[in-house]
């Protein structure tokens, strides 16, 4: 059973032509096309299963590597022990009420840059150390800009926060 926010974040990616199956055919002109972020490695942190499957299809889509979603900060610490990605995107509140502080904050002392996702709670983003935040619902051109700057950065050998 989805929460209300999941049903929200779902429903938001939908309308705005996420893919949520390997077919390209819900891709919605000039939202992104397939090489937009094309190399860039990215962590997705994300306890909403549904959420989770349609971001991470349409990141893969647009040409990134993505490890996740992880839907705990144990999870993606062991996602995070195998492989330092470009760029973290992670969901603040995460399953079983755990809030994402201390995984930011391991990220950021390994210089990872953070953006931050939320539906709730977004009083308390402003504590945390991030690139960008992200609100939910979001749009599918939202997500893809927020993340851009990290794949020219890649290129180019530069940082990001």
């Amino acid at each position: 059973m989805l929460s209300q926010q999941d049903e929200k974040a779902e429903c938001s990616l939908r309308s705005v032509g996420c893919p949520m199956t390997s077919s390209n055919a819900y891709h919605s002109p000039g939202a992104g096309s397939s090489d937009d972020l094309n190399g860039l490695d990215i962590l997705f942190v994300e306890d909403s299963r549904s959420v989770g499957v349609a971001v991470k299809t349409l990141l893969e889509f647009s040409g990134a590597h993505v490890a996740g979603p992880a839907a705990t900060a144990a999870e993606a610490e062991r996602l995070l022990s195998k492989h330092s990605p470009d760029v973290a995107l992670v969901d603040f509140h995460l399953r079983g009420g755990e809030l994402a502080y201390g995984l930011i904050a391991r990220l950021h002392d390994q210089d990872v840059p953070v953006i931050v996702v939320s539906g709730l709670g977004m009083a308390e983003l402003p504590l945390v150390k991030a690139a960008a935040i992200l609100q939910k619902p979001f749009s599918e051109a939202q997500l893809l800009a927020s993340l851009r700057p990290f794949t020219n950065a890649t290129r180019f050998g530069e940082k990001v926060f």
